[in-house]
């Protein structure tokens, strides 16, 4: 049985192209992916879960952002989504395995990792030295370091955890003189000297991308994961003939816990009239 029949096979029925995409992230970060996947997908129906209850993925222990992770995998299948994103860079890294347990054979799974690693590759030549940022469960992982030395083992990798970032962008610190001291402080360390391109490990970094472009003045390639991840979601649709020819779709915001940041943000990525509601799944 090969792995296309698990891409177009639920357990009862075939997916159907007007099934809604599911995507989760442990806060507001994930909405970047889903303002992308909007950009490249407007007739895609969306359900997002942000587990706002337990924000940011971070610093938790694998085994908490597993059961996070699968949890809400079973929340996204129960609504039955015909693709789930784990739009987040912690969950990507740590708990992919384990959310393909639940959802092989029901639904497609992308991860914010590979498509990214994928993209870099091909950008990249052979001595060029990236550098990685992200929370310190993704930095701790080594997934990207590991995943471009298996394709490009000349190239120069350097990765730093940047915690203060996410919780920043959080509580709506963007384009101000707080975030620039943070990200000075960040982007001044030695790890990060002549680098070629940098990789926003992140879902949140997106947010900041403009200031860490002006930071660079330009002359550092900033990987921006949201739009590569975007992409990557409306070829796989396609692949497998599962794309949406309907227009106007509802989408739908789940929290599991109300934050005002959260309904702010997810406002300016989707202004048009939207509901967000509060799941209890745990």
């Amino acid at each position: 049985m090969n792995c296309l029949f698990f891409a177009l096979k639920t357990e009862n029925n075939i997916l159907s192209k007007n099934q809604p995409i599911g995507i989760f992230d442990s806060g507001i970060g994930g909405l970047t992916v889903a303002n992308a996947i909007k950009k490249h997908l407007p007739n895609e129906e969306i359900i997002y879960f942000g587990d706002t209850a337990h924000l940011p993925y971070g610093d938790k222990a694998p085994y908490s952002i597993k059961h996070y992770s699968t949890e809400i995998a079973k929340f996204l299948l129960e609504k039955n989504c015909k693709l789930i994103v784990i739009a987040c860079n912690t969950a990507s890294s740590i708990a992919v395995k384990d959310v393909q347990k639940v959802t092989k054979g029901k639904a497609i799974l992308v991860n914010v990792i590979d498509p990214v690693v994928e993209t870099v590759h091909k950008q990249s030549q052979p001595g060029n030295h990236v550098g990685i940022i992200g929370t310190k469960g993704t930095i701790k992982s080594g997934v990207y370091r590991k995943k471009l030395r298996a394709l490009n083992e000349k190239l120069n990798v350097s990765s730093m955890a940047t915690p203060l970032l996410a919780p920043m962008i959080e509580e709506g610190f963007i384009n101000d003189k707080i975030s620039q001291t943070v990200l000075e402080s960040y982007l001044t360390d030695k790890k990060l000297h002549a680098i070629d391109a940098i990789i926003l490990a992140c879902t949140h970094y997106p947010l900041i991308k403009d200031e860490i472009n002006a930071f660079y003045k330009e002359r550092v390639n900033v990987v921006d994961s949201a739009d590569i991840v975007g992409r990557y979601v409306k070829e796989q649709l396609g692949k497998n003939d599962l794309l949406n020819d309907k227009i106007a779709p509802n989408h739908q915001f789940f929290v599991s816990d109300y934050t005002s940041s959260f309904e702010k943000s997810t406002r300016y990525f989707f202004p048009e009239k939207i509901t967000l509601e509060k799941a209890a799944i745990w």
